[in-house]
Order: C-alpha cells, then structure tokens, then sequence
C-alpha cells in the first residue's frame, strides 16, 4: 500500500538544490549532480544497476537499469523518466529549497515541476521492488538533465538509447492526466540593423528600433493570422509570442542594431511543413523585412494517438482507490523531454502528480494528497504489468 514515506522523499529531494544555471538561476547552487547521486544511491538500494552519463561538466543523465532475475532472458524495458533540473528560485517568496509542510501542501522549487512525479515514481518502484526484478517488464528510471532549457539530455539520450524501450512515461505535474500531444515551439532572435548618427540629425542615420518594430507590426497583423490556419484537433491552432525586444545605447545616438526574441508554439501539421523557423523566414522573404534570424532552437511536437496500446494500459489504473476515475488523455501547448524521444520513435507521453500552474511560481508547492494519489497510480500501473 502507499506509505507517507512519499512525503519525507520529495522533502529530500526538494533540499537537493538542482538548478538549471542557464538563464538566470538565482543562486549559486546549480546543476545536476548532486540530486543524480542521490537518486543513484536511492536506486542503488533496490537494485538497479545506475550509470551517470556526463552531458555537460557536472550535469549527467542518470540512466538506471532495473533488476533482473537469473535465467529470465530479455525483456521488454519501459522507463519512467522525470526531469532533474529545476528552474531558478529568483523571486521566490518563500525558501526554495526548505521542503516545508503546512497546510496540507509540500513547499519548494520543483516540488511540482518535477520533484514532485519523480518522488512518486521512486516510491511506486520501492511499493513494488519484490517484483522488479522477475515481471515481464523491465521498469527502467532515467532522470534527464537540462530540460528547462535546451533538454540535452532527453536529446542525448533518445540518439543513444531510445532503441532499447518499448514506451516512456515521462514525469510533469499533468494532474494525472496522459498528455498525449503537446506544441512544438520555436524560439529564436530576429535582428534589424540601421545606421548609427547623432541624435540632433536623426535624418542621417537609420533608426534600427524603428526597423525592427515596424516589422514585428506585420509579424503580428499577417504571420499569426496564417499560423492560426495550422490548427489541430487537441492542441488548437499554433501561436506567435513577442517575448523580449531590445535595442540602442543613449537617447541621443540614432540605434543602429535592435533585437526581438519571438516565441512560436508549433501544431505537428506546421512541423510537418517544415516548422515555426520555415514559415517565419518565408515570411520575411515574401515580406521583404529588414530582419534576420539568429540564435534559433525548434523543438518537435509529440502526437501519440489516444488508442495506442500503452496508453490504453494506463487509463486502466485508477486514480485513487476510493473510485474508479481513469487518467484522462489530453494536450498541452508547452513542451518536455517527451518529444525529443517521440522524434526518435520512442513513443512517449507525459503523467505524473500535481498541477501545472504551481510550476516555476514564487511560492510552488504540491498537494500532499496529489502527491500520494501519484504514488498510488504509479504503484498500480507497475503492479497490473507483473500480471
């Protein structure tokens, strides 16, 4: 049965600060490696054969491999795969790495996002660590570095290892919900350059700031109107997000380079098209803009149809022992780890504990009874595979 074991478990892991130091991390205590020794020591105890797997210095993918009994020959593996990283604690109204419990939550950065499913799949695999080892499925943990950034790590890991698994369930606070589908995005720079001049005779420069904005006028009046027509069943149509726009350097010089970082989350249809970064440089062709493209990253979608085999499996497993409520299969228009290994052909979904909108807030926390309901599903599911 579950235990409240759960509970002192994400404390822990809430007190292993585990900051990705990209961006703006808000402390001096970033990376990894830390919280992955941890994990292994943790895994180690069950008798999981662990390997950390360098991505960037001090921060690994932890890759544990499930017990197996003698003479069972090979199985098939599934894994179970959280996220290490957090993202950065600046700003936050509360003590981020304190694990505090009051008023029925559990409080601290990744406590939702995603300290939280991964506390609930750790504890699910000790519920049911007798059968680990002789079940027709090998149950593997993986713990992906990066992911709130750039995921190195799910994409490392996809073109080393996606080949050895059947399915993946990876760990994000869904409210217990199967995230099937989720937005691609593409983020990118967009620059404009003009010509530098002194202020009192603007007339001979050429105004960078007014280059720029004037072209993100006909982004927004006729680029989102065409993104909007790459629609999807679940996941709605794709989207256009000025995010950050700067530029010059005193009142009195004429700008001569500004910069627009820009946000596009992508339907699989326009991916299939060739993506946010494709349409938006045939746009500025078409458009003839004075900008150029730099600094781009796109990630892929993920669509894993509803009736696939696994996902029929998990709606099977109750939410809570107390009714009969199934896992719903839904979409998100953010992005994870899932996708890089879909990409790969590793279908994947996301599932685990807690809401999304407690993820990155200033005061983040996760119910203690979504967290138990969380070990309780992920115990069950490994039980109904051992059947």
């Amino acid at each position: 049965m579950p235990s409240s074991d759960v509970c002192s478990l994400l404390q822990d892991l809430i007190r292993i600060p585990s900051v990705n130091p990209d961006d703006t991390p808000g402390t001096a205590r970033t990376g990894e490696a830390e919280l992955a020794d941890f994990v292994r020591n943790y895994l180690e105890n069950l008798g999981f054969t662990v390997k950390l797997e360098r991505i960037q210095p001090g921060r690994p993918n932890l890759i544990a491999r499930a017990p197996s009994a003698d003479g069972l020959g090979k199985r098939p593996r599934i894994l179970f795969g959280p996220h290490l990283d957090t993202v950065g604690v600046e700003g936050m109204t509360i003590n981020p790495f304190s694990g505090d419990l009051y008023d029925g939550k559990i409080h601290g950065r990744g406590a939702s996002d995603t300290k939280g499913p991964m506390a609930a799949m750790l504890q699910a695999l000790t519920n049911c660590r007798d059968m680990l080892s002789t079940m027709p499925y090998a149950i593997d943990f993986v713990g992906f570095m990066g992911e709130e950034s750039s995921q190195w790590g799910s994409k490392q890991f996809a073109k080393h290892h996606a080949a050895d698994y059947e399915f993946a369930l990876i760990g994000e606070p869904t409210s217990l919900d199967i995230v099937h589908v989720t937005k691609g995005s593409l983020w990118a720079t967009l620059t404009a350059e003009g010509k530098a001049a002194h202020s009192s005779q603007p007339d001979q420069g050429e105004n960078a700031i007014l280059h720029l904005t004037r072209s993100l006028q006909t982004l927004n009046r006729y680029l989102v109107p065409t993104l909007a027509k790459s629609s999807h069943p679940v996941l709605g149509h794709s989207t256009l997000n000025i995010g950050v726009i700067s530029g010059g350097t005193r009142a009195n010089v004429v700008p001569d380079c500004a910069t627009a970082q820009i946000d596009i989350r992508t339907t699989p249809c326009l991916y299939a098209r060739g993506g946010g970064y494709q349409a938006v440089r045939e746009f500025i062709k078409e458009h003839e803009l004075p900008l150029e493209i730099s600094h781009h990253v796109e990630n892929p979608p993920m669509d894993v149809p509803a009736d696939h085999p696994w996902i029929q499996r998990l709606t099977k497993v109750s939410k809570n022992a107390d009714h009969s409520a199934h896992p719903r299969t839904v979409g998100a228009p953010w992005f994870s780890d899932a996708a890089h290994l879909n990409k790969a052909g590793l279908p994947s979904i996301c599932i685990g504990p807690g809401s999304i909108d407690q993820a990155h807030t200033k005061d983040e926390f996760i119910h203690v009874s979504d967290l138990v309901d969380g070990e309780h599903f992920f115990t069950e599911f490994i039980r109904s595979l051992g059947i």
